[in-house]
């Protein structure tokens, strides 16, 4: 049976396990890293470059280009 528990990493990037978790010699653990670190959580690349294809994207005649997808078959 599958448990699952919440830990965190320290600044020397040392796992820390919640006190009362006791594990058995020889356990399998898996890791699963839940999010990145703040800085790294922004694509500023797609952040910077949406005003610029926003300005093409919204044109009357994209909207006509893409038409013919948007119609039902």
């Amino acid at each position: 049976m599958f448990q699952t528990y919440k830990a965190t990493v320290d600044n020397q990037g040392n796992l820390k396990l919640p006190d009362n978790l006791v594990l058995p010699s020889g356990s399998k653990v898996l890791i699963t890293i839940l999010e990145e670190s703040p800085g790294q959580q922004i694509n500023d690349e797609a952040l910077l470059s949406e005003p610029s294809l926003a300005a093409d994207w919204n044109k009357p005649d994209e909207d006509e280009a893409w038409e013919c997808l948007q119609k039902e078959q």
